[in-house]
This record gives structure tokens, C-alpha cells and sequence, in this order.
């Protein structure tokens, strides 16, 4: 049940931003302090990352839980009780199957690609550099071993 009434659940969707989200802005912002070179939005690849990191051919992205269906098996059944229903499992159900063929296109092209939760990035942002830091140690490794 929305505890929302429909013009305050509309004033709130139409300020949801798909740039420069809070998530992404506390990840870039703890990417520079450790010195990390990136490029924010990068349209040349498949699904726009968020945060790459060219360097090491890294997408990244900043997914929110609801948009991107975190825990889909028990979010769908509580979408199926609320308001327009419909819509909102053939958007949610969507982005997932977006996300994964991004993921697969850019696997195919040689990027790495890490997907972060947004309450992660929120609450734990220094595990999610640690996260980057390790792709990034094991790829050195890797090239090394070559």
C-alpha cells in the first residue's frame, strides 16, 4: 500500500534523475580521493556506465534497488498488490533483462563490469572501492602471469 497520495507519488517520480544520482556522485567522489582517473556516463559503450574507468576497461553501475529489482522474488509480489501493477513489473522485470544483456555486450567486448546497489554505495562506500581496487589488482596480476 503507498503511503503516498498519487500527486505526491508524481511530484517524487518526475525528480528522479538517471545522471548524477546521489549514488553516483558519493562512488566518483571516493573514486578521485583514491586518485582514480574516470569518465562519468560514457555513451560509447552498451547501457551508458555510470562511472568508467578506461584505463582498465571497467564499467561500472549505480543501480538503484527498486528500478533495477533487487531481491526481484520478493518485490514482485508486492508490486503485484499495489497500484498499476502492470507497469511497474514490465518496467522492473525490463531494466533486469536490459541490465543483463548490457552486461553480456560488454563482457564480449573485453570490459569488466561491477554493479553496485545503491544502499551499498550509500552505506558502504569504502567496500565498494575495495570491490574496484581488487578487479584492478587482478588484472595487474593476470598481466603479469601473461
Amino acid at each position: 500500500m503507498d503511503v503516498l497520495t498519487p500527486d505526491q507519488r508524481k511530484k517524487n517520480m518526475q525528480h528522479i534523475k538517471s545522471k548524477d544520482t546521489k549514488i553516483e556522485v558519493l562512488l566518483r567522489k571516493a573514486l578521485r580521493q583514491k586518485g582514480f582517473g574516470y569518465r562519468k556516463n560514457y555513451k560509447g559503450l552498451p547501457g551508458k556506465p555510470d562511472v568508467v574507468l578506461t584505463k582498465y576497461k571497467i564499467a561500472i553501475f549505480c543501480d538503484s534497488e527498486f528500478f533495477h529489482g533487487k531481491d526481484w522474488e520478493v518485490l514482485k509480489p508486492r508490486l503485484e498488490k499495489g497500484k498499476n501493477s502492470e507497469f511497474w513489473i514490465k518496467k522492473i522485470s525490463g531494466n533486469r533483462e536490459r541490465d543483463d544483456e548490457v552486461n553480456k555486450k560488454l563482457l564480449f567486448m573485453g570490459w569488466t563490469v561491477i554493479r553496485f546497489w545503491g544502499n551499498d554505495i550509500m552505506k558502504n562506500t569504502d567496500e565498494c572501492i575495495k570491490v574496484i581496487e581488487e578487479v584492478i589488482f587482478d588484472m595487474k596480476l593476470d598481466e603479469c602471469e601473461d
